[in-house]
């Protein structure tokens, strides 16, 4: 059948079948700015503009578009042409990863349409149904309402972002600062938006750079804004396949048999595979560095299944319809087995073994699924626990969430003309994924290749090889190029999570307050297979007893399996589980001594100069490296942001929304410490080539998520080679391509990629010198400079950048000017911060209101505060959902209960609280120009937070999150 309609603007017949989505249609005809989110548009990735009116394109056949007007991305304007909400997103930072940018902006256009000077409210409400997984939505807000302004004529000046101070002056947190209470209450939640600028505390003798430092825009941000085709499902292939996945419905169950006869039957299938044959190679799919820490437990199609969700058989067909037809017809023969979902229960004799294949290495104690048993320790115990002259112990709960990325997983792959392997995959590890998939397919490194395009999001969930090696196996098996995306409800089943916990603090004091000792038991629930198990439950149990580093420390730890869907890694990695259960214990303590609860904490917390006493029992799944803390402002943040908050006018007094006695306010706080990267493991190259006109290309394997990491790259080159970031082209993350790098988590793509981009620009920046010395300037290299595309001699007499490429090519010392360098630290310099909450408590029905959150960071020098504030916000948005609103839950028999955004809430644009970023600069000498991480800590603090404002407001301490309504009833009356 033919649709006829007025799309951007043009009339157009489009061919479609009448079971199709409009989504579908409107990506084969080429508009790619509509993203598929979820297949009923509760992400809103989806959004077009019908007939004026934002709709969900994925949840409308294509056949009711018939005679109206349709309006997607492309229509409103074009990377050449900007709309002013375009030019707005870029120049506010509101673009992350740019993957329901789209969406945001036709909601915004649509809304500005109708209403051209509309409230925070009514922007909030407009866009209320696009969820967000990564910029807490203030960016965004910010940038319609400065599209609105520019719309409606107002000459408004540039954009200025963010406000420094070198030093803070008395008054910087007065008038800028007070916002006053915020008396509303219950379930009506009020939000507003900050104009005032992030604030950046510099120390006074950091110099001021040209580039480093600045807000630039995102490298990448135009072609985001514009919506072109730059994910990985942005591509079409003639003859491309769609895979689907047959998944099991037990949590525990043998496969006897399985019989697909009548699925490979089906008119449009071309390839059914299941264990009986694919080829049965252990690997552990973490993307990890070499070598993958065990157990190696995973194979592609076993004939055994460990969780609801596991893998059973997968199909390749015509079409995503054909395919799922396919799976109907595959008949299998389950024997169900017994599960245990408990991680307590699943050690006890006689619980059911879950891995039981003889063939399986690197398993602590088989039969009672033990994965890994640690036990490590730094100090003298006996000594120290004599000095305690009280000792405190407390239990506590933390529970599994998902990433919950816009962008599922997808994966296309395709033999190239040369007969390789080319996978194109949304990765946050490309260079793993190469490596631990050629096993898989008994193919040689050298004949694959991994292309990562954008990502729509990844928070650790795409730190895996997760479905890249069926996709592949498919690809074999047919010759065809296949694609190959999770429905969302898989996303929850059978991709990864974070890993729930039982921690259990005891922890020695004297009467003065000196924290003398500490131990921490954690049970880490690894779910139905080990990867990343033993290395998260290690950062946990390193950050759990680092930030306070009491002079005996010990971390007992078992790491268990289950029959849940497996977690893995998650932004934090295992220290926004521990840190929830340090603060709030700390806060015990401090409340049972009759002290401060902030001067309790700064009289223990680590300081500058001091040795993390369990670095090197605690490194990354192996022996750590020795570390001292260099750099740290955490008495700086936590002082800066009491102010802020008015902490010491508020915490401990009662109050409520007048009238309303049932709306307690409370007032919270929570210090964290995080890391920047793996010390002695994750390593980044880059290279860089000057080009004839003077500009740069740089070449790196980094793997930007949205972060903004690419531009924080090129930044440092730019800054190096003294021209503008727009002389800096960026390629990434192509295993043929670019330089090798770990990949995307630890916090280490600044500190570590940007430490080889760094040695790498001043190689370039050695040979330019160097050759308009000895060629062009005649003199000595120490007297010149790169600055404003120039080599610059201190008496005045300049060349350019052009001059200089276009003499080294052609006329003298003829070479190709370009460097590659890697880089490796030994150190793994800590980023601090506060976190400030607070909230009102309906103590009628448990509700909790968040209100405020303030987090105060010291990332060392922020490269570009606009996408590091970015980052913060975001982060404590995905925070607040931890701690308040998302559960995966399970019913008896394990199937998930929440597999899609209906069931599974993560916080919508009107629904955010009041979020403020105030940056607090530190110089970290190990850093390139003094950075350290910044993506991962907004997510460590704002649990414990949540906890101590509740605390605050009605006396009740919550041990376990997410706090719920019933949990907080409970709490308050049980």
């Amino acid at each position: 059948m033919h649709i006829t309609l007025t799309l951007n603007g043009e009339q157009r017949t489009l061919e479609a079948q009448p079971h199709e989505r409009l989504l579908r249609v409107l990506r084969r005809a080429g508009l790619y700015s509509v993203k598929f989110g979820d297949e009923h548009g509760l992400t809103g990735s989806d959004t077009i503009l019908l007939d004026g009116q934002p709709v969900n394109a994925q949840t409308m056949l294509a056949a009711q578009a018939d005679g109206h007007d349709v309006v997607t991305l492309e229509g409103v304007g074009t990377s050449r042409d900007l709309h002013p909400l375009q030019q707005a997103f870029i120049d506010t930072g509101a673009i992350q990863s740019g993957y329901t940018t789209p969406a945001q902006i036709l909601a915004a256009y649509a809304l500005l349409k109708r209403n051209p000077n509309p409230t925070d409210a009514e922007i909030r409400a407009a866009i209320d149904g696009i969820l967000d997984r990564e910029t807490g939505y203030v960016k965004v807000v910010h940038a319609i309402e400065r599209a609105a302004a520019v719309m409606r004529g107002e000459d408004l000046p540039p954009y200025e972002p963010l406000e420094r101070a070198i030093p803070a002056p008395p008054d910087l947190f007065g008038s800028v600062w007070d916002t006053g209470d915020s008396d509303t209450g219950g379930g009506d939640i009020q939000t507003r938006t900050r104009t005032t600028p992030v604030v950046v505390v510099s120390p006074p003798e950091v110099k001021a750079n040209k580039v480093v430092g600045k807000s630039e825009p995102k490298v990448d941000a135009v072609k985001l804004a514009a919506g072109k085709p730059v994910y990985t499902d942005d591509i079409e292939m003639p003859g491309m396949l769609h895979a689907a996945l047959l998944t099991s419905p037990h949590a525990h169950a043998r496969i006897r048999d399985i019989d697909t006869h009548a699925a490979e039957a089906l008119p449009g299938v071309h390839a059914v595979l299941t264990y009986k044959n694919v080829p049965r190679v252990y690997y552990a799919s973490g993307g990890q560095s070499y070598p993958n820490p065990k157990p190696y437990d995973q194979v592609s199609l076993d004939n055994k299944v460990r969780h609801v969700g596991d893998r059973v058989a997968v199909v390749a067909a015509e079409s995503p319809e054909i395919a799922r037809a396919a799976l109907k017809l595959i008949e299998v023969d389950y024997e169900v087995l017994p599960a245990v979902f408990d991680p307590i229960e699943t050690m006890q004799p006689g619980a059911p073994v879950i891995h039981d294949d003889p063939n399986v290495d690197g398993i602590h104690d088989r039969a009672r699924n033990i994965v890994h048993h640690v036990d490590a320790w730094a100090g003298d115990a006996e000594a120290q626990w004599a000095k305690a002259d009280q000792i405190f112990e407390g239990e506590y709960h933390v529970h599994q969430v998902q990433q919950a990325s816009i962008e599922p997983h997808i994966v296309v792959t395709w033999w190239d003309e040369d007969d390789r392997m080319t996978i194109r995959t949304s990765t946050q590890v490309p260079f793993h994924v190469r490596r631990m998939v050629a096993p898989l397919l008994g193919l040689p490194v050298k004949k694959i290749r991994v292309i990562k395009p954008r990502i729509g999001g990844g928070f650790g969930g795409k730190q895996e090889m997760l479905i890249e090696d069926l996709c592949a196996h498919l690809t074999m098996a047919t010759g065809r190029p296949v694609r190959f995306e999770y429905s969302r409800e898989q996303e929850f089943t059978s991709a990864r999570s974070r890993h729930p916990q039982v921690l259990r603090f005891k922890t020695g004091v004297t009467n003065d307050g000196q924290i003398v000792a500490a131990e921490l038991y954690i049970i880490g629930n690894t779910g139905a297979y080990g990867t990343h198990g033993l290395t998260v439950q290690m950062v946990s149990g390193f950050r759990g007893l680092s930030t306070y580093n009491a002079p005996y420390s010990r971390f007992i730890c078992d790491i268990v399996y289950t029959n849940i869907p497996t977690p893995g890694a998650y932004r934090g990695y295992g220290a926004p589980q521990s840190l929830f259960a340090l603060e709030v214990h700390t806060e015990e303590i401090a409340t049972a001594l009759g002290m401060d609860v902030i001067e309790f904490k700064r009289k223990n917390w680590i300081k500058q100069g001091d040795a993390m006493i369990m670095a090197v029992a605690l490194g990354e799944g192996r022996e750590g490296k020795p570390q001292t803390v260099t750099t740290s402002a955490l008495a700086e943040c936590v002082d800066i942001g009491a102010r802020a908050m008015g902490w010491y006018d508020k915490r401990g007094v009662e109050r409520t929304v007048p009238g309303k006695p049932h709306l307690r306010k409370g007032i919270g706080m929570a210090v964290a410490m995080h890391g920047t990267g793996i010390a002695g493991l994750d390593m980044g190259a880059a290279s860089i080539k000057m080009n004839d006109d003077g500009s740069f290309n740089l070449l790196f394997g980094a793997t930007d998520l949205g972060t903004g990491a690419d531009t924080v790259l090129a930044q440092i080159a730019a800054e190096t080679l003294g021209v503008p970031v727009e002389d800096v082209i960026v390629y990434a993350a192509d295993t043929d391509m670019t330089p090798f790098d770990t990949g995307a988590y630890a916090s280490s793509t600044t500190y570590i990629s940007g430490g080889a981009v760094l040695k790498a620009s001043e190689l370039v920046r050695q040979q330019i010198i160097s050759h308009a010395a000895k060629h062009m300037l005649n003199c000595r290299p120490d007297n010149l400079e790169l600055e404003d595309r120039r080599v610059v001699h201190r008496d005045g007499r300049s060349v350019t950048l052009e001059q200089v490429a276009l003499h080294s090519l052609h006329q003298a010392d003829q070479h190709q000017i370009m460097a590659t360098a890697s880089h490796m630290s030994e150190q793994s310099p800590p980023p601090f911060a506060a976190q400030y909450a607070e909230v009102t408590v309906d103590t009628e029905t448990g509700q909790v209101t968040v209100d405020r959150l303030l987090m105060a960071v010291d990332c060392g020098i922020a490269i570009n505060p606009i996408t590091a504030s970015g980052q913060v916000e975001g982060g404590m948005v995905q925070a607040l959902g931890y701690a308040h609103c998302e559960e995966m839950v399970y019913d008896e028999l394990g199937t998930p209960l929440a597999t899609d955004f209906g069931s599974y809430h993560i916080y919508r644009a009107d629904e955010v609280p009041q979020l403020e970023v105030i940056f607090v600069e530190t110089y970290e000498p190990s850093g390139p120009y003094g950075a350290k991480a910044v993506a991962e800590i907004p997510k460590d603090g704002v649990a414990p937070a949540l906890s101590s404002a509740i605390f605050d407001a009605t006396g009740v301490r919550i041990r376990e999150i997410p706090f719920t309504p019933e949990r907080v009833w409970k709490a308050i009356y049980q």
